[in-house]
């Protein structure tokens, strides 16, 4: 790409996609320039400046119906309409911000600029949470009795399951500049926090990036368990120091060591009373197996649903838990079997992309495809997915990983 179309292009598109992250930690602020980038992309869709026989576009267009086709088709037969059809709706807003995305981010030129940014705004978060551990508070307020909350704050305990999710990019961008030292070094800084935040899913998610960090870095068995035993050493260590000096990180393990008693109710106990959630969110795919309960019908279905003296039956509103804390539950329950195989078409058209893509295509859409490894690993427990704020963050990983694995040089503007 020529030096004048860099200087001509403008970057306010680039810097519309990042102020969603920015503004992540506050609410539902975030939905701000979400929208204003779905009306600049039915602009631009008026215009012709987004083709959507592109395969950046095409492949944001196959994988919103792989999600929003089973939500659509989960309303016909739900157990709560109001809330599944306002939920249809609502989810609309994610195609626009995915077809922005990918033509902000369309040229390869942007993209070194666009990563470090992401990793700046989680260092800052994660300096944000040594001052909370360090002090008390932080931009988010006091500190949660159990949890470093950092600046999501106490009420809003995502930390670590953010810090996580968005941990490839920091730890990506150290290796780019600083080598495997600087990796090492930001594999420990993100390590505390994560693992104070307290969220066990975190943990698993964070070990899930690290193990594909270590074989991209190694190709080689050997150098590979090297680097796992490496990394477990670590995790152990920083485990150890926070077992004994923080009340926080001791609550969450001795919760997690109830399992070791071996019956069905420690095994409840130490996962957070899951294990009822996910049964009963069994019962309910079974009564309805075709397009499930209806996308954030769970919380109304579940009474029905759920054993007698279930502790999260709310008999004064006849409501139970809001979602089933697991992805593979969550889309059986809520959507069905059709839902379902929705999904795992959406997964294969995904990882499609990247068998199809070049090496420096790859390269680009590594940080957001780890990312969305992490943050959907079924093996461990979930946020839900068809929720207004997880749910914005999933789709702003898939815009990242659509428009990296599209991005062109010397594209028109």
């Amino acid at each position: 790409m020529t030096p004048t179309l860099v200087s001509r292009r403008p970057i306010w598109p680039a810097l519309l996609v990042l102020a969603v992250l920015v503004l992540l930690p506050l609410g539902r602020s975030s939905e701000l320039p979400l929208a204003c980038a779905g009306v600049a992309a039915l602009v631009l869709l008026a215009q012709r400046r987004i083709d959507l026989r592109d395969s950046a576009p095409r492949l944001a267009l196959t994988l919103f119906a792989c999600y929003w086709l089973p939500a659509l088709l989960s309303g016909f037969a739900a157990v709560e309409p109001g809330k599944t059809w306002s939920t249809v709706a609502v989810t609309l807003r994610f195609l626009p911000f995915a077809l922005f995305a990918v033509w902000a981010l369309r040229d390869s030129a942007t993209w070194s600029a666009l990563t470090k940014a992401v990793a700046v705004i989680v260092a800052f978060w994660l300096l944000d949470a040594y001052v909370q551990m360090a002090t008390g508070y932080s931009l988010g307020g006091a500190a949660e009795k159990e949890r470093v909350s950092g600046i999501f704050g106490a009420g809003n305990l995502k930390l670590g399951p953010v810090l996580a999710t968005l941990s490839p990019f920091v730890l990506l961008g150290a290796r780019a500049r600083f080598g495997l030292r600087g990796l090492a070094f930001a594999f420990l800084l993100l390590a505390t926090p994560i693992l104070l935040a307290g969220s066990r899913a975190a943990w698993l998610a964070y070990a899930v990036v690290c193990v594909l960090i270590a074989w991209h870095e190694t190709r080689n068995p050997r150098r590979f368990v090297a680097v796992l035993v490496a990394f477990a050493i670590g995790f152990g260590a920083i485990g150890a120091l926070a077992w004994h000096d923080s009340i926080r990180f001791d609550a969450r393990i001795e919760r997690s060591l109830l399992a070791l008693h071996g019956t069905e109710g420690a095994v409840d106990e130490a996962s957070a009373g899951r294990l009822s959630i996910w049964r009963t969110a069994l019962a309910m795919s079974a009564a309805h197996p075709l397009t499930g309960v209806g996308v954030r019908g769970f919380r109304y279905a579940y009474p029905h649903y759920a054993a007698t003296n279930d502790r999260f039956v709310d008999t004064a509103s006849d409501t139970g838990a809001s979602h089933a804390h697991q992805i593979v539950l969550e889309v059986l329950s809520e959507t069905g079997i059709i839902g379902l195989v929705f999904w795992i078409a959406g997964v294969w058209l995904a990882l499609r992309g990247w068998w199809r893509a070049d090496a420096a295509a790859r390269s680009r859409a590594l940080a957001p495809g780890l990312g969305l490894v992490a943050m959907c690993f079924p093996i461990n427990t979930h946020l839900a997915f068809y929720s207004a704020w997880w749910g914005l963050l999933f789709w702003w990983l898939l815009a990242l990983y659509c428009a990296a694995l599209g991005a062109r040089e010397d594209t028109p503007n």
